[in-house]
Order: structure tokens, then C-alpha cells, then sequence
């Protein structure tokens, strides 16, 4: 996959190493020359200099054969317009921006943009483990479901994951061993301190917690 990102701060240089890492063609712009030397040595990608919203710039970067494109500065003005300019202008199939003002992310999202708003997620991360240390509705793309862990007790061994699941409600996507994390079949047997990751709905938590003693 053919990727341009602009902005190589803490999180553009850590992508771009992600994606060159997995063999993806990577081209990283920042306005900065210093901050490409977050790359580091073993980064195999392309480097340029200069504004993400710049029309030759981004000829020059590949835009016209570019799968994916990603904002990532540390502004929220400057994201809004690289990321429009890939998408009006240069058609890029995927264009994603970063948002730090929670605010803002309304504009981004009738813009037509998929956004991630790093504030939002994380404060809710944060929520989540205070109010709700197993339970996650933000690793899923829904206020509907949720994700949560759940130990297997004693009293609960034996039984199959078919026996703990509950259509449209409750469904055990993975299953954490001392041996490593597997993706079960309904006849799966569960054992004694087995940690399960289900997809739950939000709506059903707290059934899901009288059920199993949470």
C-alpha cells in the first residue's frame, strides 16, 4: 500500500515506521527537516520537506498513485486542509486526520473524513478504566458494543463457548492462555483463569455482569 503522511511528530514517525516495517512504500512530509530525524536510520521510506496542503509538493510525494493519506501534525487547521485537499482534489481512496479539539470533530466528520480524535480517546480510555476496568466501548467503532474481559471461574469451567454466548448480546471473539491468545469455535471447552475478550452490547452490560459476578 502506497501511504503519505504528513506530520512527523511522536505518532506520524511511529506510523510511517509501522507501515515501512510491513513493506508498505511510505513517503513522510514535514515542514521541519529535524523532525524526519525521528525516523530514524533504518526508515526506507521517502522523506520531503515542506507543507502537506502544497499542490506540487504532493504531486511530487505520489499523491495520484497514493492509497491512504494521513494528517497527522499537531494542528488541527493545518490537518483539516491536507486532508481535504487529498480527497476533493486528488481523490485519495482513504484520507484520515487527527483532531486534538473534540470540538472541531463534528466539521471533520460532515466533511466526509474518518477522524481520530486522540483527546477524546484517550480521556475515554481513562473513564474506562476507572469506572469500568474490563469493560471498552471505544475499541469498537460504536456506542452500541463494547469489548470486555472476563476470568473464567471454577464454577465456570467445563462449559463450551457456546454456552456463554448470547445472540445479539454477547458473543467471545478470543480467548488469553498462559500459552498465548486464540480465536475459539463454539465447542471450545473454557478452563479455570481462562481470560475471555467478548464483544458485548452496550445496552446489555450490566446482564452481562450479574451473569458472571463482575
Amino acid at each position: 500500500m502506497y501511504t503519505i503522511i504528513v506530520g512527523c511528530g511522536r505518532v506520524g514517525s511511529e506510523l510511517a515506521k509501522l507501515l515501512s516495517t510491513e513493506n508498505h512504500d511510505v513517503v513522510v512530509i514535514d515542514r521541519i527537516p529535524a523532525s524526519l530525524e525521528r525516523l530514524g536510520d533504518t526508515f526506507n521510506g521517502t522523506t520531503l520537506v515542506g507543507n502537506g496542503f502544497n499542490l506540487n509538493l504532493l504531486k511530487q510525494a505520489g499523491i495520484e498513485k497514493s492509497h491512504a493519506f494521513c494528517a497527522v501534525t499537531n494542528g488541527d487547521n493545518t490537518n483539516l486542509i491536507c486532508a481535504q485537499v487529498a480527497k476533493k482534489i486528488f481523490k485519495v481512496p482513504k484520507v484520515l486526520a487527527r483532531v486534538y479539539d473534540p470540538q472541531r470533530a463534528h466539521i471533520y466528520a460532515a466533511l466526509g473524513l474518518d477522524i481520530i480524535s486522540g483527546t477524546t480517546l484517550f480521556a475515554s480510555m481513562l473513564r474506562d478504566k476507572i469506572i469500568e476496568s474490563r469493560f471498552s466501548s471505544y475499541l469498537i467503532e460504536t456506542k452500541d458494543l463494547g469489548v470486555i474481559e472476563i476470568e473464567v471461574k471454577k464454577d465456570l469451567a467445563g462449559k463450551t463457548v457456546e454456552e456463554f454466548n448470547i445472540p445479539g448480546e454477547f458473543l467471545v471473539v478470543a480467548i488469553r492462555r498462559l500459552e498465548g491468545v486464540s480465536i475459539p469455535s463454539p465447542t471450545t471447552t473454557l478452563k479455570a483463569k481462562d481470560i475471555l475478550m467478548a464483544a458485548v452490547r452496550v445496552a446489555s452490560l450490566e446482564k452481562i455482569k450479574d451473569r458472571f459476578g463482575l
